[in-house]
């Protein structure tokens, strides 16, 4: 099957990039086909895709070894467009609905990808939200502003580091694997992107565990220049530092993963 071109798909439908859906469309095939390469190989496994807007990711998924192809489209317009790209061959789903609000274990049977050019105005909630939810993806690849990808993969004592990159790396290995400027966007956003690719370990926090460690560094980032024994004061301050042995007079930022660990298990 012969398409038309991205840029002639959008101006044979009229549309164009809304920004209250913080829309930003990847129209270079070569690069939408980069990101699916980074992200792969699916070996058949579903593919769930966030935002796909006028569908220059989910071509090149459709082009790959991908099982089904699920995609969550707020934005209705998208809808006839994106049916266009449907082969006869039942691969592909379109979901309209806020990729916020959907179950994905409603979506897709056994293991699956989510690969995304997200959303900038809603992607570390929907990044929060796969970490932390119930289902489990077998692998994330998704793109962010540049900002925010450094804040996933930041180690401690980095300017990056806080408690988003505390909550990723306890649930996943979280890679940087590649870098967009912004002109590769129509419209080009202000700030350049990356792509980050997430692999959850075997042994992820247990929910519980999960949600002390959420407020854990809640307190501790919320207030991130202050000495520990000041950030946890509710918490339990000194004695709670001491009791997972780290320094209450340390900061927030110089404290590595396992030590977040630590005192999220001896939160009372």
């Amino acid at each position: 099957m012969t398409l038309p071109t991205l840029r002639e798909t959008l101006d044979a439908h009229g549309l164009s990039a809304k920004k209250s859906f913080g829309q930003h469309f990847l129209l270079d095939l070569n690069v939408t086909r980069k990101i699916v390469r980074l992200a792969g190989p699916f070996e058949g496994r579903a593919v769930i895709e966030v935002g796909p807007g006028p569908g220059g990711l989910t071509r090149a998924l459709l082009e790959s070894d991908a099982g089904r192809v699920v995609l969550v489209e707020k934005d209705p317009r998208f809808v006839p467009l994106l049916s266009e790209l449907d082969d006869g061959w039942g691969r592909l789903s379109i979901i309209q609905d806020d990729a916020l609000r959907v179950k994905e274990a409603d979506l897709v049977d056994g293991p699956a990808h989510l690969v995304s050019n997200l959303p900038y105005n809603v992607g570390t909630a929907l990044l929060i939200k796969w970490l932390t939810g119930p289902w489990t993806p077998h692998a994330l690849t998704l793109m962010f502003q540049k900002e925010v990808a450094e804040r996933i993969v930041a180690a401690p004592g980095d300017d990056a580091y806080g408690r988003l990159a505390v909550i990723a790396q306890a649930v996943c290995e979280a890679r940087l694997v590649m870098h967009l400027p912004a002109a590769a966007f129509t419209p080009p956003p202000k700030v350049a992107s990356a792509v980050v690719h997430l692999v959850p370990h075997a042994d992820r926090p247990a929910p519980e565990r999960l949600k002390r460690l959420e407020r854990v560094t809640a307190a501790a980032f919320g207030q991130r220049r202050k000495m520990l024994r000041s950030s946890l004061k509710q918490l339990g301050g000194g004695a709670l530092c001491e009791a997972a042995g780290i320094e209450p007079d340390a900061r927030a930022e110089t404290i590595d993963l396992a030590g977040f660990l630590r005192l999220a298990d001896v939160l009372p």
